[in-house]
């Protein structure tokens, strides 16, 4: 009987022996440069190909490995980030953010805002899989307030996925927004939810900017007033994600968090090869400073083995764009 074989190029093969002669601590075998290498420059198809093959030769599930001991180990959290697949990973995110321990909005507006309304499909499909349940119906569950109201709104506008942007449809959605705002003492929720429920978060984007257009000022900056309440307020946060990302992730970047590492690395590598440029600029125009600096400050403070390849792949991923 014939047995299986796995042909793979091999570069595949060499990024599977480095990663074991790490993982099983023999250090002196590889450098920390071609540990980085691997997570820098291979994209995620590569990735997968690496672990298919770290499978074949080692008999050993490498992406579960590395999903173990995640938690207290920045490079295998960066890892196994980098090696999930990217539904799969939001999932895991939006269910953490949900069920896993404090409610996390600003990870489920992270998620739900900045991600294209295509992979809002995928990604909730993934969570239907992976869990059993409704991504949607979860969400109602746990949050309430405006933001329920909103999230779920972004989440089933993903429904209405074209790739196509209809600029003489946003700036009817533009002028009705308008008139939801401005037309009496109280703004129309309704007409406004109803208004965000229809239209991806591309086709929301080209509203926005239809509304700039038209009136001279963000739609963020109308909702900020007075009558439009505690609704208005959280509206405008996931406006301006939807906007303006770069600045969302800027912003959560410069707060001080228990979790802050663990923002500073989902941010980099989940952002890599999308803004994270951006990202990066938006960060040195508030602070002063690059993200590169930010990582070096955070994983340079302690002697942990890790640290140098952690600084590394950030800093690699950040210049890389």
């Amino acid at each position: 009987m014939a047995t299986s074989f796995i042909r793979t190029p091999r570069q595949y093969e060499q990024d599977c022996h480095i990663l074991h002669s790490y993982f099983s601590g023999n250090f002196g075998a590889i450098s920390n440069k071609e540990v980085v290498r691997i997570f820098v420059n291979r994209d995620s198809n590569a990735l997968k190909l690496v672990c298919q093959t770290y499978s074949h030769w080692y008999g050993q599930d490498l992406l579960q490995f590395v999903s173990n001991v995640q938690r207290n180990n920045s490079f295998a959290r960066i890892a196994y980030l980098r090696m999930v697949e990217p539904y799969e990973r939001d999932a895991q995110l939006l269910r953490h953010s949900l069920f896993g321990g404090s409610l996390n909005l600003n990870t489920l507006i992270e998620v739900a805002c900045t991600r294209p309304s295509s992979e809002l499909l995928q990604i909730k499909h993934c969570y239907q899989t992976q869990y059993k349940s409704d991504l949607e119906k979860d969400l109602t569950m746990k949050i309430s307030g405006g933001f329920k109201e909103i999230l779920v709104t972004v989440l089933r506008s993903c429904r209405n996925y074209s790739s196509k942007v209809d600029m003489s449809l946003a700036m009817c959605d533009a002028k009705t927004l308008y008139e939801a705002l401005e037309s009496g003492k109280n703004i129309d929720q309704r007409t406004i939810i109803s208004v965000l429920s229809r239209r991806n978060n591309g086709q929301v984007r080209a509203i926005l900017s239809s509304y700039k257009q038209l009136y001279g000022h963000e739609l963020s900056k109308s909702v900020k007033r007075s009558k439009c309440g505690q609704f208005g307020k959280e509206l405008q946060v996931v406006i301006r994600c939807i906007q303006h990302p770069e600045k969302f992730f800027a912003k959560q970047l410069r707060m001080k968090n228990a979790d802050g590492r663990e923002i500073l690395i989902r941010t980099v590598v989940t952002r890599s090869r999308i803004d994270i440029k951006g990202i990066n600029k938006a960060f040195a125009t508030k602070t002063g400073s690059s993200l590169e600096n930010l990582v070096v400050r955070e994983f340079s403070s302690s002697k942990n083995k890790n640290n140098d390849i952690v600084v590394g792949i950030l800093v690699g991923l950040i210049k890389g764009g």
